[in-house]
């Protein structure tokens, strides 16, 4: 929520700090930005909750500028921030006491494709469908497709283990990670993971995809290549009520059923959609499904009945995508849905929590009870078939009240979903935003153990302080980093 602290104006003594002297000594001018303009676009990424105090912005564009600056850092006494696009929703890319920012933007190379063994090594700064366009003439895609996905870089999402609404069948970014090379806070490079089928060692990579930053700077990633399906069918569910809708999905998913996605879009998120991307979506609806199901053509056609068949029997329309362009037009417009709220209002809060399958009628019901009891508007759009919510609270920030009520809305949304067995995040990570609500899922002794990790790859505390873990389970002073707290509400 646009509930923002100004960056500090002064740039004077950025210029003058030895720091960045050092800095532009090791990597040159034209890598190294401390002054206002620059420092004010890194102080904050695409959540609404903070504006940081960004220090210097580094540019580098090698594992050896990387370790440059730890070098830099560490005797200096720096804290470090890497930094993707910044399209995270969760205040993991905001900076929090005046860290030294490393943006990935420049490391922007496909560096290789091994077409046989479906593996490409990539940068960090390189676009999710950067990657898939490039690779396309090949046969292959990158599976992860979070909304982002035109602007989001790689080495965000696996930052924040990014998922999208195809990983109910392809698995979110973890399962598409072979190896990471990282700079650790010391400067040295190490490569976690490898092209092996069963590398040896703990699974380093797997503690490290999702560590939003703090275990260290990714510099190579080598990503899984899928193969494009044989056959690709996209339908369209409409429901007039949505306990219809929320049934339907749980009844395709019990049927044996695994299509590569179920979208849930409710009437007031269609109705912003279709004013936005004129999909083709019925605005008498209560609930929309987008279901796909792909494969061999000739079980897609059998999955395909299938799904038409359970949405009939729960009550549904169904049509299915005639042609590639109306598919593509289906999907324009659940990937078009969060910028259509613009239509709605000019700001919005968007949650990410995850409930089981089984509760999803009850855990809406209890949204539409809260935000109304709360007098905002929202719109559901979520991935339903594995229950990861996106409920996204519209509002215009200059009303007098809005943002504590938008904040109290929110944190009775996260104890709803708790409550019934969820969890806080499904891929927009902790950051800053949930930060707080750490222990209202975890135990004491839970978030020792995540803190203890964290300080094995970081002892230095160096990397991005001050997110995850809320200061009791903290190696960093977070009062000292941020006066955010828990209500949303600045102090």
């Amino acid at each position: 929520m646009k509930l923002r602290r100004r960056t500090r104006a002064d740039g004077a003594g950025q210029r003058h700090d030895p720091c960045v002297a050092e800095l532009i000594r090791a990597l040159g001018a034209d890598r190294v930005r401390a002054d206002n303009a620059a420092r004010h676009l890194a102080s904050a990424d695409a959540s609404m909750f903070i504006d940081g105090a960004a220090g210097p912005v580094c540019f580098p564009d090698s594992t050896e500028h990387v370790q440059a600056i730890m070098g830099v850092a560490a005797r200096h006494d720096r804290a470090v921030l890497p930094r993707g696009a910044g399209t995270g929703l969760s205040g993991g890319a905001a900076p929090l006491g005046d860290p030294i920012v490393v943006s990935t933007t420049r490391m922007n190379r496909v560096l290789e494709v091994d077409v046989e063994d479906r593996v490409a090594w990539v940068q960090p700064g390189v676009v999710n469908l950067d990657l898939t366009k490039q690779v396309a003439s090949s046969g292959l895609h990158f599976a992860p497709d979070p909304s982002s996905q035109q602007v989001c870089t790689i080495g965000g999402n696996v930052a924040n283990n990014s998922g999208g609404p195809h990983c109910l069948a392809y698995g979110v970014t973890s399962a598409h990670v072979l190896a990471v090379e990282v700079v650790l806070s010391s400067g040295e490079a190490v490569v976690l993971g490898g092209l092996e089928a069963e590398p040896s060692g703990y699974d380093l990579r797997g503690a490290f995809v999702g560590s939003e930053g703090m275990f260290g700077v990714t510099t190579k990633i080598a990503v899984r290549l899928t193969p494009d399906p044989e056959s690709v069918k996209t339908l369209l569910l409409a429901f007039d009520a949505v306990s219809d809708a929320a049934a339907t999905v749980g009844a395709v998913i019990a049927s044996g059923s695994v299509p590569a996605a179920i979208e849930m879009m409710d009437k007031r998120c269609v109705a912003a959609v279709e004013d936005f991307a004129h999909a083709g979506y019925p605005r008498d609806a209560a609930a929309v499904l987008l279901i796909e199901v792909d494969g061999p053509r000739r079980g897609v056609e059998a999955e395909t009945d299938k799904v038409a068949e359970i949405g009939r029997a729960h009550g549904g329309t169904v049509r299915v995508a005639a042609d590639e362009q109306e598919r593509a037009l289906l999907w324009k417009g659940r990937k078009s849905a969060f910028g259509a709220v613009a239509r709605v209002a000019p700001d919005y809060y968007l949650h990410d929590t995850v409930v089981p399958r089984s509760k999803l009628v009850e855990v809406l019901e209890a949204v539409y009870e809260i935000v109304d009891r709360y007098d905002l508007t929202a719109v559901n759009v979520f991935h339903a078939g594995d229950g990861n919510l996106h409920p996204l609270m519209a509002y215009d920030s200059r009303e007098p009240g809005v943002n504590e009520r938008v904040a109290a809305a929110g944190r009775e949304i996260l104890e709803v979903s708790l409550a019934v067995g969820g969890v806080l995040s499904g891929e927009h990570g902790i950051g800053v935003e949930k930060r707080d609500f750490m222990e209202y899922q975890f135990t004491s002794a839970d978030l020792e153990q995540q803190a203890l990790l964290r300080r094995s790859f970081d002892p230095h505390c160096r990397l991005n302080p001050g997110k995850v873990l809320p200061s009791a389970h903290s190696c960093a002073d977070i009062a000292s980093l941020s006066a955010f707290k828990a209500d949303g509400v600045w102090g």
